[in-house]
Parts: C-alpha cells; structure tokens; sequence
C-alpha cells in the first residue's frame, strides 16, 4: 500500500497538478509551481525524498509508483488537471502518461531523454496524446548551441519559432556605451534592438531612455539574430562563431550538442573516459574526434589543445568537476566557455565566479512546462507561447499569442496604461518582427513578447494597471 504524507492546510487556487519523481527536475518543479498557487501532490517510490518535499513545500506526498492504478488513484487522478513524469526512466514517464490518460480527462507531460526516441517524439506524442514531451539535455544542448554560434552572449534565448532572441552580455568598460544614455543608442548603432533589462550591482532594472549604461552591466536585448550580429559589430564586440569546440564527457547532451555544432560547421572533439561510450559515440558522431581519457587531466587537456580552442564545454555529470575545468580553461586560453549546473544549493556562490555563460538543464525543463501550465489556467484572449526566467529568476520574458481582440489591441502602446517595470519588446507580426515605439499597436493575432520584474503573468492584459 502507498504511504499517504498529509500536508498542512494552506489554501490554494490553480490546477490539480501530480508530479511523479522528486528528482532535481521534480523538486523545481515543486517550488516554482506551488510559489504560483497550485494544489501540488507528489509520488515518488524513495520515501525519504517525498517526505522531505511534502515538509518543505506544504504540499501532499505519496510513497509509490506512479504507473500504478491504485498509487494514481489515491493521489486523486480523477480530479488532476495535469500530471507531469519526470522520474529516472523515460519509459516509466511515458507508462505513468498512458495510464493516467486513461482513467482521467487530465493533460500529461512527460520527460524522455534517450536519444534513440529522438526521432520518435512527434509521434510518441501524437499516439500517447501527450501535452508536451521534454527533453532536457538536449534543450541544454540547443541553449549551448545557440551562444557557440553567437560567442560575445551570455545567454541566446529563441522567441517567435527562432526569428527574435533574447541576448544577454556584459558591456566591457571603455565600450561606446559606456557612459550612454539609452536615449542615444542610435548614435551609435542603427540597428533595430530594444534593451530590455540591465543588471548592475546585483540589482536588475527595467530601464527607461534616460539611463545610463556603465562599463561591468549585464545587458540584455531583444533583436532578430541579423539586428544582434549588427548591433554587436557597431558597438565593437565580435561576433564570429566558434570554429572549434572541446567537449569534456560523453553523455547524451554532449552527444546533442556535437551533432548541432558539427551541423553548423564546427570542429568538435570529445574526451570521454568510459571506452565503451566512446567506441558508441565514434559511431554516433564520425565527424568528431574521440578521445578516450580522463578529461580533468591537465595534461591530456592541454595535448589535446585546451589552450588553442575557440570554446571549451565541460559536461561531466558532477558540478564541482564542471565549474573547476571551466576555472582551468579561464586560466589557460581564450576559449568560450559554457558550464552545465544541475544543482543549485550554493548559487550565490556560483554568481561570484567566472564562469562564462552558465546552463541550469533543470530550469529549462521547469520553464517550458511553467509556461504550458499558465496558459492551460487562462482562459484569457491570449496564450503563453514561451516562457524565460531571467537573472536568477528576478526578471520573466513572456511570449503571449494574441487570440481576441482586447483592451491591448488596437492602441497605440504609449496610450496603454502599462505597469511600472515593463518592456513589450518586440511585435512577431506575420514572420516580421517589430521592435515597438509608442506609436506601434498590438492586433489580434500577433505574438508579443514582454519583459518584466513581475511575476505570474498568464494573459496579455496582466500588463495593464489594475483599477
């Protein structure tokens, strides 16, 4: 029988959601979607670990399989909204989908890594009628991709089906805009992009013409990958794509993320230390070197040329091992570095460090999903098509779809009475993305993206002042 975990009373409002797992993936979940005020009840068949998740976040806990009929039922199948699978075993997400499909009207997601399902999932989804499949190691490797081919970011996040992007770097002292006021932007470059958000000091700002960028801002902006490659040339900063890459382990991201940058034209090499996965990836991958050794040895890293790569991607299973290879190819060369982090416990520690750009997998597995369940709990005018955390989660970028005409619709922007620490920035109009004025209007099948310090955004409307 399933031991049942009892949580507190705490009132909520939202959907009836069962996450099965209570791993690092389950456990974000957990925090983030009962922060926004849904009725959460977790199943996983470690006890200690439902236990210690029903403790921390006053939620209802089950001790069991969430495959079983009988374990569902007692975590009220019946009336869930939606049930997300994200345990160990793709095969156990997709059983605990196809079951729970069956005894309730609810929505399902579920988690499948293996690469050999690649080519399945439209139709693993369309068959199983799923909500969503995830994948995260290969979205982390489509993230890491993204900043290889575009190395002066921090962060590439894709908007509008990947015609708009999100592009967070850091303004070098002595640049043309340090010292500039917003306002002049086009004094010095043409291009057409939106600054949607600066970090200085560890405080994040939504900012108006009148402010002044320094040399050491974290600057994020929107703009089409063609208006970021100028706006990067004019303001001095490179923006060629990596030519050679260092992978350090052979997992399935490392194997995602090879076949995206070989695809585009890079040089990959990967240093792996079990022989037999390296026997399978040099089949896998036969445009890529393999290289069978231990890839924390110094002196196999610089053999095999550490100190000439263009990027350097550590993506061992061990965060410690990640953030000090990452520290050694800071020392030793000039490469890009991209580090993977699945946990989070010392991320105050982690922001101190020089770690190039910084991928959390688990945090892109929780927004997608986030996203898809804000807009399954509006019934608004408009839909969440994409979701971002920025800046440790101190900032959102939303994409909304725009269904109906609304109270947005058809007014020029600067005549909408919009909430304080907000952009709306871009308009996906037809394919043509629109960085807007004042003058510009949101119309009904647009999509817009917003970016804000707010939180819980479900609707387009949610931009307005409330009265």
């Amino acid at each position: 029988m399933p031991v049942l975990i009892k949580r507190g009373s705490k009132p909520k409002q939202g959907l009836n959601i069962i996450i099965v797992g209570c791993g690092k993936v389950g456990r974000t979940l957990v925090e983030q979607l009962s922060d926004e005020g849904h009725d959460i009840t977790v199943i996983d068949q470690n006890a200690q670990r439902v236990q210690d998740i029903a403790a921390a976040y006053d939620v209802m806990g089950i001790n069991g399989n969430g495959a079983s009929f009988s374990t569902l039922m007692d975590a009220g199948i019946e009336r869930a909204d939606l049930i997300i699978a994200v345990t160990q075993s793709d095969e156990l997400n997709l059983l605990c989908c196809t079951v729970a499909k069956r005894v309730a009207k609810c929505s399902a997601i579920a988690r499948v890594r293996n690469p050999d399902y690649g080519n399945e999932i439209s139709y693993l989804r369309e068959k199983l009628e799923l909500a969503m499949i995830m994948n995260p190691e290969l979205e982390a490797a489509r993230e890491a991709a993204r900043i290889l081919f575009l190395p002066s970011a921090l962060e590439v996040n894709s908007f509008a089906n990947g015609q708009a992007e999100l592009i967070k770097f850091k303004l070098p002292a002595g640049n043309p805009l340090d010292g500039r006021e917003l306002a002049a932007l086009s004094e010095v470059s043409e291009a057409s992009v939106l600054i949607c958000a600066i970090e200085r000091g560890g405080e994040v700002t939504i900012p108006s013409g009148d402010y002044v960028m320094q040399g050491g801002d974290i600057i994020t902006f929107a703009a089409s990958r063609k208006a970021a490659i100028r706006f990067f040339y004019d303001i001095g900063i490179k923006t060629h794509s990596c030519k050679s890459t260092m992978i350090i382990g052979g997992g399935k991201a490392a194997y995602y993320l090879a076949q995206k940058l070989i695809d585009g034209g890079t040089s990959v090499k990967i240093i792996e230390l079990n022989r037999e996965r390296c026997e399978e990836l040099s089949v896998l991958l036969p445009k890529a070197v393999i290289i069978n050794g231990d890839g924390t040895d110094v002196d196999l890293l610089k053999e095999e040329g550490i100190e000439y790569v263009e990027s350097f991607v550590p993506l061992t299973g061990i965060d410690e091992e990640n953030i000090l290879l990452t520290l050694h190819a800071r020392q030793v060369s000039d490469a890009k570095v991209i580090t993977k982090i699945n946990r989070i416990n010392f991320k105050d520690v982690i922001s101190g460090l020089d770690l190039g750009s910084v991928i959390y997998p688990r945090y892109i597995t929780s927004e997608a999903i986030i996203g898809y369940v804000r807009a399954k709990n509006e019934s608004g005018d408009s839909n969440i098509e994409t979701l971002y955390h920025l800046f440790d989660h101190r900032a959102e970028a939303i994409e909304f779809k725009i269904y109906e005409d609304s109270e947005v619709t058809d007014t020029p922007l600067m005549e909408l009475d919009l909430k304080k620490h907000l952009l709306v920035s871009f308009i996906n109009r037809r394919g043509k993305i629109i960085i807007p004025s004042g003058q510009d209007c949101i119309k009904r099948g647009d999509t817009v993206m917003i970016v804000t310090t707010h939180s819980g955004f479900n609707d387009i409307r949610d931009i307005l002042k409330e009265h």
